[in-house]
């Protein structure tokens, strides 16, 4: 019997909301959770799920695959590195500067993934990430295109 979760954001979110805990898997993939009134972002190699994620709805990120963690080694390093994918958002979103924030996430998204993937992340996403509003990544976005 596979480990895996079934990557619909149905599924998952049902997964989520029961209190299961899950792992985001190494290769280029992610989650983003929406909250109530924020966003984050769990990628390769974070955990998700459990008492920690209260969350409203989720977007897949590249090729989701997402398991579940076999024993509390595993559990306790995909800890660590969810809040690796926090800090790491933390320090864009210590940018004063609105559409710098817009850019910086993009480009991350670009490095980490690719610019087809980012690309088809909504400018809602973005900004519940951020701290934005989404005209801002919509202007960034398109800035960066002339």
């Amino acid at each position: 019997m596979s480990n895996e979760i079934s990557p619909d954001p149905e599924n998952i979110l049902e997964q989520l909301r029961q209190g299961r805990i899950l792992v985001v898997g190494r290769r280029r993939n992610g989650l983003i959770l929406f909250k109530r009134r924020h966003a984050e972002f769990a990628g390769p190699g974070a955990i998700v799920g459990g008492i920690f994620d209260d969350v409203e709805d989720v977007l897949p990120i590249g090729n989701l695959m997402l398991t579940v963690p076999e024993d509390s080694e595993q559990r306790q390093h995909a800890y660590k590195t969810r809040r690796q994918w926090i800090l790491q958002t933390r320090q864009i979103t210590s940018q004063p500067d609105p559409e710098e924030r817009a850019r910086e996430i993009i480009e991350r998204f670009e490095m980490w993934f690719s610019a087809e993937i980012t690309e088809r992340i909504p400018d809602d996403a973005f900004a519940l990430l951020i701290g934005v509003l989404p005209s801002t990544v919509s202007q960034v976005r398109q800035s960066r295109h002339l």
